[in-house]
């Protein structure tokens, strides 16, 4: 049997990239646990300019990379809750963007990450006409997320919150157990530990408001 080398060196090359941005992924949720957990409020905003700097060039090189486009778009959005001003309001229409470009490539891509994070969005903007806000949407995006990963810990604390959000104050809580008590992602021990900081605190808000 003969080799085509052609498909042969194609077929390498593929993997190769896709071990290249596997390593890149994980770089990114290093790189965003620190920035967001780690830094000083002070030095937020310029480590999260650099962030969105390193992302974007992995995304010029990957154009079709939904990995890297989810975490450019988590990138983005995060972002916009530390920029100056009504800026943010440009960070997460851009977030929006490269989350739906990420979508249509491939939905289910980081365990449904891509509809935690548009839920996200849809829920914390402001409506129309200053930005695209819509519950409904949010919690379409949010319910879908839990449906691909019932049990993780994003999926969870983000509908647990849109619940407190809405004053669904009993129905919260109980999203917020389950995400207190969600397995532990590999190599994700800081983003982990800080997210269920946060959750403790969303906890202790719907408690208090019972």
């Amino acid at each position: 049997m003969k080799f085509n080398k052609t498909i042969l060196s194609v077929s390498l090359l593929s993997l190769f990239a896709n071990a290249n941005v596997t390593d890149d992924v994980k770089n990114l949720q290093a790189d965003w646990a620190i920035a967001n957990y780690q830094t000083q409020e002070s030095n937020k905003e310029s480590a999260f300019q650099n962030l969105i700097a390193k992302s974007k060039n992995l995304s010029e090189n990957n154009p079709n990379s939904a990995e890297i486009l989810t975490w450019e778009g988590i990138i983005l959005s995060t972002y916009a809750g530390v920029a100056p001003g009504l800026s943010g309001l440009d960070y997460v229409k851009q977030a929006k963007e490269k989350l739906e470009k990420a979508r249509e490539i491939s939905p289910d891509t980081l365990n449904g990450s891509v509809y935690t994070s548009l839920g996200s969005l849809f829920y914390q903007v402001p409506g129309w006409p200053l930005s695209f806000g819509d519950d409904d949407k949010a919690k379409e995006y949010l319910l879908k997320a839990l449906e691909i990963n019932p049990n993780g810990i994003d999926p969870n604390y983000f509908y647990g919150d849109y619940l407190l959000n809405d004053g669904n104050y009993k129905e919260a809580i109980n999203y917020f157990k389950k995400a207190l008590n969600a397995p532990s992602r590999p190599g994700r021990k800081l983003a982990d530990k800080g997210r269920k900081s946060e959750i403790k605190q969303k906890l202790k808000i719907a408690n208090e408001k019972i």
